[in-house]
């Protein structure tokens, strides 16, 4: 059972997620006791850690990857509606070579402030890219559209995604919740409640997770469920255990979108304690964008704003560049789809009139086919 929201002293409204009941990770390659000590979380990867902020009464969130270190990073963009900050020092061309932290949020454009917010908790630890005596902390950032989905979105003058944005960060840990907390607080799909999923798994030794926050234009499901797209990469049950359907329903295949521009967003973060460059980090995040191929449909659409960072800490050498950034890729991509479907299967409905039922409302068991 998810624990409540921890309430910061002085407001009523946000709350912070730092637990979560954890589960087992599988790997092809992955020793017994490795997998022992897994979480099935993007903070299986050591040096990154995840917190999550949101406000129920706003209905929208924020959530923030701190690395322990600067990480290594970059990042692929395939939606056609992207909402971003930072992003164009990713570039593997560019100077600046470690980033601190990763922010995902809610609130359109009005959540870019949210990466703001991660910066000053750096500021204040001393992180940050050196220019002489200055230091300037290095958040990217993206966000996702939920203003429409029945939360209070009347703020006043400034929205609050730069005070749930430090929050996020300050509260970064191993252990985070999923489903409905920090920017998948408020996220939707077409026709389910979307969410915050984490994964993890192993490949060349090395350890990789994956984070979504999915407010897809599209579904997650096979026709109308229960089935998810992802279900031939699912590990132990982790979202539902339902399979894939031997024929698919009819009309499975028609592509069904919430039909409405700018609306929806599926925000990846893939890390690594691969050894990386800049050029291999961009590589490893155009590779794991086949996890959102695979998991939602359709996907990358004119509605969308997808996007997939990746980072790597650079504990762990590939044995062979080439052939083990394949086989990370690989196992990126699945590690990717597996997050974007466990991020429905935990998501809960809602309480405002109208809102999308959840995965579990129409399937858990005992409640549906």
């Amino acid at each position: 059972m998810r624990e409540p929201a921890e309430q910061f002293p002085g407001s009523e409204r946000r709350g912070v997620d730092p637990h979560r009941a954890v589960g087992h990770v599988f790997a092809d390659n992955a020793s017994g006791a490795a997998l022992a000590a897994l979480r099935n979380l993007i903070t299986d990867v050591a040096g990154v850690l995840v917190g999550n902020a949101h406000d129920t009464r706003l209905a929208s969130g924020v959530t923030a990857v701190v690395f322990n270190a600067p990480a290594v990073a970059s990042i692929d963009v395939r939606g056609g509606g992207p909402g971003t900050r930072e992003t164009a020092l990713l570039d593997p061309s560019q100077t600046v070579q470690g980033i601190d932290s990763i922010v995902l949020s809610g609130g359109s454009a009005f959540g870019l402030d949210a990466a703001s917010g991660a910066q000053a908790w750096l500021r204040e630890q001393g992180r940050g890219f050196a220019v002489r005596t200055a230091r300037v902390p290095i958040v990217p950032a993206a966000i996702l559209f939920d203003l429409l989905n029945g939360g209070d979105k009347d703020w006043g003058r400034y929205p609050p995604y730069r005070e749930l944005g430090y929050e996020a960060a300050a509260c970064a840990g191993i252990d985070f919740a999923l489903g409905n907390t920090g920017a998948g607080l408020g996220a939707t799909t077409v026709n389910f409640k979307g969410g915050l999923g984490s994964t993890s798994a192993m490949s060349e030794g090395c350890t990789i997770g994956a984070l979504a926050a999915v407010n897809a234009a599209g579904s997650v499901v096979v026709g109308n469920g229960p089935w998810f797209w992802a279900a031939p990469y699912e590990r132990d049950g982790e979202y539902g255990g339902r399979g894939f359907p031997s024929v698919l329903p009819d009309g499975a295949l028609v592509p069904v979108t919430k039909g409405s521009p700018r609306m929806s967003t599926t925000l990846v973060v893939v890390a690594t304690d691969a050894r990386l460059n800049k050029a291999e980090a961009k590589r490893l995040a155009v590779m794991a964008q086949s996890g959102l191929s695979t998991a939602i449909q359709p996907v990358h659409t004119p509605l969308d704003g997808d996007v997939v960072f990746a980072a790597a800490t650079g504990r762990v050498p590939l044995a062979d560049p080439v052939l083990g950034m394949a086989h990370l890729g690989a196992v990126a991509a699945h590690t990717v789809a597996r997050a974007i479907a466990r991020a429905v299967y935990d998501a809960e409905a809602l309480p405002f009139a109208g809102a999308l039922p959840s995965w579990r409302d129409r399937f858990a068991r005992g409640s549906g086919p």
